[in-house]
């Protein structure tokens, strides 16, 4: 059986594929001292044995963030110690008249010169010396440094000098990394970076996946694969040696599964809304999932391949607070796990979850399937002083607050917060929202999703059989992906037919693709199914920014057209006159999750059967099954009050509470109306239906 594994902040997700294709699905909270603490307490509670798991961590995430890496060293070349000091002139705040930086991860004393030099070609120009290397080291070693980073000038289009350096620190039992691994491509500072950040958290995903491993196989897992940023996955090597391609794999695990089940269910254009307990993730997938080459950690650059998403601290636990001018603020803070939403009972800090279960959204008894107990008083309470402290500061007298007023202001704030976000992947970027499909998933995601389609006017909105646990999903079906690059720095001319061109781009391909293979092959794929993609990035001769062109032919006559034309999608002119500059080639090996089988074996599953007409798998670990005759069956208990905007202000409304498992395809249920499962809860509202289609998702539509 194949599992996948999602840690977030809140909660940790389990979705599993057996052979047949039957699913099974859970939910656990996380435990973010040691995230792998409910990675194995859920493998037991589900009392299932998986033979091959894909786990999407944030370990290297957090490390950053939280600056909790190792003690990290840089050599460089002379003169280039202060690049990660210097950065760029971008600033993240513009009228911020007095910026904070966040500190470099490695400190003054230990970013180190060599002197050596390679030109822009490559020449060598000062020979690295070797006794000077060594030299380097001993004030490394002697400094504490548990990690390298190396980084040269030019070392993507000769990588010797960084070479001869990763040896001689290996020999003395250093971990290093070097930018040639790491990111083998121009722009000194987002290598440096990059390199730094790779360095400063390998040993500790080393350290975390080497026990993990370790604790599943003695669980009878036979393998761990680890989620990449791509939206594919790599083994346990390759993400103990490149832990920064993980930066974003739950994001990228979400958008993965969403685009998935929304083309099953024949939704080729769509907006993801991944809302869990900490942030929500927006991506938008104009017919494909969109990547970019660079995303931000912490402030900090990191450059590589990466699934288009845009993360906003709106999360379920997503703190309320007034601020000093005395308006309501939701979020960035979350109260995370622990000590969680007041409603967990751990703690009084009030949530966007404690404004849903004041609003009646969220009952005691639905909650992770009546496994896990809320407050809906200490919600309600936690809702009533946040609406004291408002009125107070509005009218500088003690105040009395409605809790439910409150709430509804608490929802509305954190709604103009994800609006905002989804409003920049479409509308800032040329895309009409109305033209889309929201698809909502995540234990929040589902709660919020009518009310910014209305905002947006987006036409429909699908939330999956699962969504709780999706991202979950988009781990457990992620091919392995195995992608490698290389500098060509190559200028073409506009005349058609450059034979020399082209060969020497052939040849760069097929070096990676061999390269590949092989590294595929030593960490135990089978190599069955596999396929090369290979994109281009290119630019005009006297830019400073490449595009990203996926292509199949590298005779330039095939591929300039397709430059051109990108180009003018993307900034709305082009110039097929004007010399096109071919600056990295990247080879994307692909191969299929469900034909990978565990430790490189023949064995081919079957993929996972998206229909309702299958068991789900309840927190108890019973399987109830969803009936393909009958009647929609609503709780006869379930009809409770719920408060909406009903046009005049917001008021209680007698509403359904229907059970997920219990709505069968092809019926339908108007709103307003909770549907209730283990993983999520979904709200449709007044005015408002949804319909079950023949793969159990639920589309909603405004009537």
């Amino acid at each position: 059986m194949l599992l996948g594994i999602d840690t977030g902040g809140t909660f940790t997700d389990f979705y599993l594929i057996a052979d047949d294709g039957s699913i099974s699905v859970y939910k656990r909270p996380s435990t973010p001292d040691d995230p792998a603490h409910a990675v194995l307490d859920g493998l037991a509670e589900m009392s299932i044995a998986a033979e091959e798991v894909v786990h999407g961590s944030t370990v290297a995430t957090n490390a950053i963030i939280e600056r909790k890496g190792a003690r990290t060293a840089l050599i460089t070349t002379r003169g280039f110690r202060d690049v990660l000091v210097i950065g760029r002139q971008n600033r993240a705040k513009l009228y911020d008249l007095s910026p904070r930086r966040e500190p470099p991860l490695v400190p003054d004393e230990l970013r180190l010169e060599a002197n050596e030099r390679l030109d822009h070609r490559g020449t060598v120009l000062q020979p690295l010396n070797g006794g000077e290397v060594e030299e380097l080291l001993d004030r490394v070693q002697q400094a504490g440094a548990q990690s390298l980073a190396v980084c040269f000038l030019f070392s993507f289009l000769n990588p010797d000098h960084e070479q001869v350096v990763a040896r001689a620190a290996e020999r003395r039992g250093i971990a290093v990394s070097a930018s040639h691994e790491v990111l083998p491509e121009h722009r000194e500072y987002e290598r440096t970076s990059t390199t730094v950040a790779n360095a400063y958290v390998a040993p500790v995903m080393s350290a975390y996946l080497s026990r993990l491993e370790g604790e599943l196989r003695a669980r009878g897992v036979t393998r761990l694969r680890v989620m990449s940023s791509n939206g594919g996955s790599m083994s346990t090597q390759s993400a103990g040696r490149l832990p920064v391609r993980t930066a974003v794999s739950g994001p990228a695990g979400g958008v993965a599964g969403a685009f998935a089940l929304a083309q099953a269910a024949g939704f080729e254009r769509i907006i993801t809304l991944d809302m869990g307990g900490t942030s929500t993730d927006v991506a938008l997938c104009p017919g494909r999932i969109l990547e970019r080459d660079e995303t931000s950690v912490g402030g900090l650059p990191v450059r590589g391949p990466t699934v288009d998403v845009l993360s906003v601290g709106a999360g379920g636990g997503s703190i309320a607070r007034i601020d000093e001018g005395g308006a309501l603020r939701v979020g960035p803070e979350s109260a995370g796990a622990d000590p969680g939403p007041a409603c967990y009972g751990r703690g009084e800090l009030p949530t966007v979850t404690d404004a849903q279960v004041a609003l009646g959204r969220i009952t005691p008894e639905h909650f992770l399937g009546g496994r896990m107990s809320i407050d809906s008083g200490l919600a309600l309470k936690a809702m009533e002083h946040i609406g004291r402290e408002f009125a107070q500061a509005k009218s500088q007298t003690p105040g009395t607050g409605d809790p439910r007023t409150a709430a509804a202001a608490v929802l509305r704030v954190a709604n103009a917060n994800m609006e905002r976000a989804l409003r920049v992947v479409s509308v800032e970027r040329g895309h009409d929202p109305r033209d889309f499909t929201l698809v909502a998933f995540g234990g929040a995601g589902p709660l919020h999703a009518c009310d910014l389609a209305a905002a947006l006017r987006i036409p429909r909105v699908l939330v999956p059989p699962y969504p709780g646990v999706l991202s979950a999903l988009g781990m457990a079906t992620a091919p392995v992906v195995k992608e490698l690059a290389a500098a060509v720095m190559l200028r073409i001319a506009p005349e058609k037919g450059a034979p020399t061109e082209q060969r020497r781009l052939e040849l760069t391909r097929a070096e990676l693709a061999e390269r590949g293979r092989a590294e595929l092959e030593m960490e135990r794929f089978a190599l069955d199914g596999l396929r090369l993609e290979t994109v281009l990035e290119m630019r005009y001769a006297g830019q400073s920014y490449e595009l990203s062109v996926p292509v199949e032919d590298l005779d330039p006559a095939c591929f300039l057209p397709l430059f051109h034309e990108a180009h003018r999608q993307h900034y709305g002119h082009d110039n097929p006159s004007r010399a096109v500059e071919v600056v990295t080639l990247r080879v994307k090996l692909v191969l299929p999750a469900m034909a990978a089988a565990g430790l490189g074996g023949r064995r081919k599953r079957s993929p996972p059967r998206f229909d309702s007409g299958q068991a789900l798998r309840s927190d108890s670990g019973q399987a109830s099954t969803i009936s393909r005759t009958g009647r929609m069956a609503a709780r006869t208990d379930a009809h409770l009050e719920v408060w909406f905007d009903r046009g005049d202000g917001w008021g209680p409304v007698r509403t359904p509470f229907y059970e997920r498992a219990s709505l069968e395809p092809g019926r339908g249920l108007a709103g307003p109306a909770v549907v209730t499962q283990m993983d999520s809860t979904t709200v449709v509202p007044p005015a408002w239906r949804a319909d079950v289609d023949e793969r159990g998702n639920l589309i909603i539509v405004e009537t």
